[in-house]
């Protein structure tokens, strides 16, 4: 990889918040696992609101924030932008080897895009599941906008398209976009492994949903599902957990206020060691998601040796394939269906299940397999040696 330490390789992403979701955790772990592979890497973003700019040096790689103007302007505030980050990333490409863009729809994503053509280098778009349908529901006609005034262009003329699946791949063809795509999954750390606990059988357990709290991953599917096995189950309670969207906290409070549930919380997010603890404390884990393109929930609910419930909305199917968990249809009765069979297993089976899991993330989901498979890709877009197996042109 020596061509590529030279020239490096500039990543941008509009936001690192964490309240965002999984690209905050998968994209700067995505550009160390670069580093450790033998790939220059820079990450440009735009600090939060209120936050000041920074530079901070993670594990071997630059990360880059830069002022969020016009943050608090009405309309304008919601794309994010960045004459900082847009002069920065003009500078480094006149020695970069490629432009990697993460996400779309905000004005860094388009920055991106519009300095990979005029300094003719190779742009990757990681897509971030915002191509999926659900995805492209919420705020469609603005979306539809930007596409045609903004980003089109310059998505369409990307050297490749980065898929975290399968089901993402799929996407990107709906979607319309022709370009080459290559398919690698996002990494997932280890946390130490902690044998579960075998409490008594009178022990309260406990059902975990941990994530963003947004209509899009049908947590009120979930609710009503557990009206039907509150009743049947005293020892169990299930926690939703994480950062609300648009008051949908509230919803969801009130929803479970209607159907008269009380062993239902829905709870601030969590983050560090409070989050793992979550993980590890819960019996069982669901994702009861109308659509995502990873899901990394999954894969550290599964790494910390928790089972998992998931819907066909996020491409686990190997939930099935490695005996840890279960791959459902989506709405209210697959979900209190796949429900139903979890609570009754005892504590036994379900932590040999969580074993399998862990297993499975340890053999699947290293990141150093994912940073080798990223620093080929950039390899043959940047030289032209043979097309890597994961790519797709058709």
């Amino acid at each position: 990889m020596a061509d590529l330490a030279r020239s490096g390789a500039v990543h941008v992403i509009a936001g690192l918040d964490a309240a965002h979701g999984g690209p905050s955790y998968s994209v700067p772990r995505l550009c160390q696992a670069l580093v450790e592979a033998g790939v220059e890497t820079t990450l440009l973003t735009v600090a939060g609101a209120g936050e000041a700019p920074a530079d901070v040096l993670r594990t071997g790689y630059q990360e880059r924030r830069f002022a969020w103007n016009c943050a608090h302007v009405p309309v304008l505030k919601g794309l994010r932008r960045s004459r900082g980050l847009a002069s920065e990333l003009n500078s480094m490409s006149r020695h970069a080897g490629l432009i990697h863009n993460h996400g779309l729809w905000l004005m860094p994503n388009v920055y991106a895009g519009r300095t990979s053509k005029s300094a003719t280098l190779p742009f990757v778009v990681s897509p971030r599941g915002m191509l999926s349908a659900e995805a492209l529901k919420f705020s469609g006609l603005k979306k539809r906008i930007f596409w045609r005034l903004l980003q089109g262009h310059s998505v369409r003329a990307a050297a490749c398209i980065h898929a975290t699946s399968e089901a993402e791949y799929e996407d990107v063809r709906a979607f319309g976009l022709l370009n080459p795509v290559a398919i690698i999954p996002n990494g997932i750390d280890l946390p130490d492994f902690q044998s579960k606990a075998l409490a008594p059988g009178a022990a309260e357990r406990t059902v975990l949903s941990l994530g963003r709290l947004h209509p899009k991953k049908g947590l009120d599917r979930l609710v009503r599902a557990w009206a039907e096995l509150e009743p049947q189950n005293p020892n169990w309670r299930l926690r939703i957990i994480g950062p609300a969207e648009g008051n949908y906290d509230l919803e969801l409070r009130a929803l479970a206020a209607t159907l008269g549930l009380s062993r239902v919380s829905i709870e601030p997010a969590l983050y560090g060691e409070a989050k793992l603890s979550a993980y590890r404390d819960a019996d069982i884990f669901v994702l009861p998601t109308l659509n995502e393109n990873f899901g990394v929930t999954v894969a550290e609910s599964l790494a910390a040796g928790t089972p998992v419930i998931s819907t066909k909305g996020a491409p686990w199917s190997g939930l099935e394939a490695n005996h840890c968990g279960w791959w459902i249809d989506h709405g209210v009765q697959p979900l209190g269906r796949a429900l139903a069979k979890a609570v009754v297993l005892n504590r036994q089976e379900l932590k040999a299940m969580g074993a399998r899991g862990r297993g499975w993330m340890e053999r699947d989901f290293a990141w150093k397999r994912v940073g080798q498979a990223m620093a080929e890709l950039y390899m043959w877009l940047q030289t032209g040696t043979s097309r890597p197996t994961f790519v797709r042109v058709t």
